[in-house]
């Protein structure tokens, strides 16, 4: 059973698909874009290409598969850490089962108190918004936690956009609560693959490079 100490934000987030992306309105009117869509602009070209190459019904197929899976397994888990018995469905399909279980096992054996939980942030410094997966103590310490679904084994070098998004989260906990989150952590569960992918990194390591992507962003937006 998973302890939880929730914080009281105070606030909800409304959020608005735009044609340039998913957009937050928060509190006292201002309106920001979500960090996915910030750092989804600079991959917009490579996606393109990636669709030309294997064609759009197949990056279509993928694309739709990718995006049910990552809701599934991000539900289940949601649903483990607040410590539901039905968490996972007799009926689930296969796959599903044989990816959550190397999440799970990254959760079982390092997660501790559950601070917030699919909250919104935001923040006037970055101009952004967004959900963070899960603030919780990571091997007893604070951490924003993400996860992650991959059709492939990715290194590090390959998911400088999460450690990015991560970051983010970070800056906006601090900046709505007062407390700094140090450090930043990836669970990845991929397809076919038995081991998850856990990537533990330093906020400081990332919020330059965050920084510099928030501001060729907005400037490209002038």
């Amino acid at each position: 059973m998973f302890k939880h100490e929730p914080i009281e934000l105070g606030y909800d987030l409304v959020a608005e698909t735009t044609p340039n992306g998913r957009m937050y309105k928060t509190p006292d009117g201002k309106s920001y874009p979500s960090i996915t869509t910030m750092l989804g602009y600079f991959s917009k070209a490579a996606i393109m290409a990636w669709r030309k190459r294997v064609g759009a019904e197949e990056a279509n197929r993928i694309s739709r598969r990718a995006a049910s899976q990552g809701t599934r397994i991000h539900q289940i888990a949601e649903d483990y850490i607040n410590n539901k018995p039905d968490y996972l469905k007799e009926d689930e399909m296969p796959h599903i089962h044989f990816m959550w279980k190397p999440l799970k096992k990254v959760l079982d054996e390092h997660l501790g108190t559950i601070v917030l939980q699919e909250c919104p942030l935001y923040s006037h410094y970055l101009k952004l918004a967004g959900r963070v997966d899960l603030v919780a103590e990571f091997d007893g310490k604070l951490s924003i936690v993400d996860f992650k679904t991959s059709r492939r084994i990715k290194t590090r070098d390959e998911i400088s956009s999460y450690f990015m998004q991560a970051a983010a989260y970070s800056i906006m906990f601090e900046e709505r609560t007062g407390t700094p989150i140090a450090q930043l952590v990836i669970a990845m569960t991929v397809e076919n693959e038995s081991e998850p992918l856990l990537f533990v990194e330093k906020r400081d390591d990332w919020a330059p490079f965050l920084l510099d992507k928030r501001d060729k962003f907005y400037k490209s937006l002038a």
